[in-house]
């Protein structure tokens, strides 16, 4: 059991965690072809604190330095029930399946725009406390990655 439970943890130490200060955790994706792989960071990442008690909003920058283009598919939380992924055009919000990190390009998630919607939450997050984002991509290996993001004030705005 004792020998089970350090092989776990060493495998959880295995996917990266990175704060929202700056920090990046990266991704190296697999791909057949001459294009490269899709190579993935995930940076600048915040909550602003929720006004409502059962959902809140969810940001992120990933930036695709390889040669492939990836997938956001699905984000999961300790702190909602579920999330959903979100495009903004103009001022209508429309949930969709995926959203696409360019190859050589950034997926930007941010106020106005593309976003994670968390749903049913299990409380109402506080400013300054560090909330576990769990990213799904494909076309990236591994799939997952882990970035801890601080809860803002409702206000706050990064860029400065």
């Amino acid at each position: 059991m004792r020998r089970r439970r350090a092989l776990l943890g060493a495998l959880g130490g295995v996917v990266a965690v990175a704060a929202a200060s700056g920090a990046a955790a990266g991704l190296t994706g697999h791909t057949s072809g001459s294009s490269g792989p899709a190579k993935l960071a995930v940076s600048t990442g915040y909550i602003p604190q929720p006004l409502l008690t059962d959902e809140a909003a969810a940001y992120v920058t990933v930036t695709n330095t390889g040669g492939t283009d990836a997938q956001l598919t699905s984000v999961s939380t300790p702190l909602a029930a579920s999330v959903t992924l979100h495009t903004t055009t103009g001022t209508t919000m429309r949930q969709v399946g995926a959203l696409t990190v360019p190859a050589g390009g950034k997926l930007v998630l941010g106020t106005g725009g593309d976003h994670m919607m968390l749903e049913n939450l299990t409380h109402k997050p506080s400013v300054g406390e560090q909330i576990t984002l769990l990213l799904h991509f494909t076309h990236a290996s591994p799939a997952t990655v882990t970035v801890t993001v601080p809860v803002r004030p409702t206000t706050y705005d990064p860029r400065g």
